[in-house]
C-alpha cells in the first residue's frame, strides 16, 4: 500500500485516460450538505407529526445526532434519495401506528432535497483540477448517490459543468453503488475502458465499486465519511482530500 504526499499529482496518472470522482464527500463537503438536512428533516417531521422522532429517524439513516456527522456505512452515506424517502415512511409507518399511505403523505410533507447550490462547499479549486486534468488530455466524470436535477444545480454553481465528459447520477435507471453498474456506464459515455479509468471517492461503496468495475487505480481520499482503516483494504493509495493532485 502506497500513500500520495503533497507532491502527488495529475501526471501521476501514467496510463489512464478518465478520472472518475464521487461528488459528496470528495468534491464537496459531506456533511455541509447532508447534516443540515438530516437536522431539518427532523425538526420537519417532529411539526408534522406532532411528536419526537428525530433519534429514530437519524439512527435509520446513519447520522450521529451528538456528534453532528454522518456514520460511515449508514444508509445517508450512499443512498439514493428515493431510497431514503422510502426508508423514512417506513419508519413513520412502524413508529406512529400509521398506514404507509398516510406515513407517506406525511414524509412528503416534510421531505425537501438539501439546497444544492447554497450547501455546496467544494474541497478544492474544483475548475483549476478539472482544466489541468483536461489540459493533460485526460476525461473528467462524476459518478454520485445523488439525483441528477440536484447535482447538475451544483456542478453549475461551481462553474465546472462544461468540463465534466460524463455524469451518472442514482436516478438514471442503473443499479446504485456499490454496484460497478453507474461506474462502468460513465466509462462508456466517455469512451474510456475501465482499465485505463480512476475512479476517486471517500467511501466504501465508492470503492467496492471501483473494484468490481475493476478501473486501472482506486484511489480514497479522507475528506469524507469513509476511515483509513476501513478504505485501505479496498483501494490502491489513499489521500487526504483531491487537494492533493493539484499541483505545486
Amino acid at each position: 500500500m502506497s500513500h500520495a504526499g503533497p507532491a502527488a499529482g495529475p501526471l501521476d496518472f501514467d496510463g489512464l485516460d478518465l478520472i472518475v470522482f464521487d461528488k459528496d464527500g470528495t468534491l464537496i463537503d459531506f456533511d455541509a450538505m447532508w447534516g443540515g438536512w438530516a437536522e431539518s428533516l427532523a425538526d420537519r417531521l417532529e411539526a408534522t407529526l406532532g411528536g419526537p422522532i428525530r433519534a429514530q429517524l437519524h439512527h435509520q439513516i446513519g447520522y450521529d445526532t451528538a456528534a453532528r456527522r454522518t456514520i460511515p456505512g449508514s444508509p445517508l452515506a450512499a443512498t439514493p434519495m428515493a431510497d431514503l424517502r422510502v426508508m423514512t415512511t417506513d419508519l413513520v409507518a412502524r413508529s406512529t401506528g400509521r398506514s404507509w399511505r398516510a406515513a407517506d403523505a406525511a414524509v412528503g410533507g416534510a421531505w425537501a432535497p438539501p439546497d444544492p447550490v447554497g450547501l455546496a462547499r467544494p474541497l478544492t479549486d474544483l475548475v483549476e483540477l478539472f482544466s489541468v486534468l483536461r489540459a493533460a488530455r485526460r476525461k473528467v466524470a462524476i459518478v454520485t448517490s445523488d439525483d441528477r436535477a440536484p447535482t447538475e444545480a451544483t456542478l453549475a454553481s461551481l462553474e465546472i459543468a462544461g468540463l465534466v465528459d460524463a455524469l451518472v447520477c442514482a436516478d438514471d435507471g442503473l443499479p446504485s453503488k456499490p454496484a460497478p453498474d453507474t461506474l462502468l456506464h460513465a466509462c462508456r459515455t466517455a469512451g474510456v475502458e475501465p482499465i485505463r479509468t480512476a475512479m476517486i471517492g471517500d467511501s466504501v461503496a465508492d470503492m467496492t465499486m471501483a473494484g468490481a468495475a475493476g478501473v486501472g487505480r482506486r484511489i480514497a481520499v479522507l475528506s469524507g465519511i469513509g476511515r483509513r482503516a476501513e478504505l485501505e483494504p479496498l483501494c490502491d493509495v489513499v489521500i487526504d482530500s483531491i487537494a492533493l493532485l493539484l499541483p505545486g
